[in-house]
């Protein structure tokens, strides 16, 4: 049973980097685009704005989850590193617990309404002429909170440190 759920947060983490290697490279295109045009041929488009925003935002967003499933966040207490593996596991099931849970679990459950709202308009950008979506890009706030939840299990299920 353990297996299978690790074997599906490792599918997750996969599915989560790709998006974040697409929306990398997403913005990267979009942003060399937008200098070329404005500096080389001097127009300038909002949906180019508009779509390297969304990119950033995806990117920013979804690297939470695959940098907590890679350990690749920051420790903030010092002194785990001079004690044994058996108090970090117990730290990393406190801070599970008592930290990522309920906080990312908050985040969810405090957005709902704003995102629900967002769908019910099919909020788009703010700016005239921008790009629509807005509210699919809104959606991946939650999604990566659950997906830091549930990565944040793995690391305990799988007894590697947080």
């Amino acid at each position: 049973m353990i297996d299978r759920y690790l074997r599906f947060c490792r599918m997750l983490d996969i599915a989560a980097r790709g998006l974040c290697s697409v929306a990398a490279l997403a913005l990267a295109a979009t942003v060399l685009l937008i200098v070329v045009l404005r500096y080389g041929f001097g127009v300038g488009y909002i949906e180019l704005q508009d779509a390297a925003s969304y990119a950033f935002a995806a990117l920013a967003i979804f690297s939470i989850p695959v940098c907590l499933a890679h350990q690749g966040h920051v420790r903030v207490e010092v002194i785990s590193e001079k004690l044994g593996e058996r108090y970090r596991r117990g730290s990393d099931i406190v801070a599970l617990v008592l930290f990522l849970i309920p906080v990312f679990g908050l985040l969810i459950w405090a957005y709902w309404p704003d995102l629900a709202y967002s769908w019910s308009i099919r909020e788009a950008s703010v700016e005239t002429g921008g790009l629509g979506g807005l509210f699919l890009l809104k959606t991946a706030l939650p999604l990566a909170a659950a997906l830091t939840i549930l990565q944040g299990i793995a690391a305990v299920l799988a007894r590697r440190p947080l």
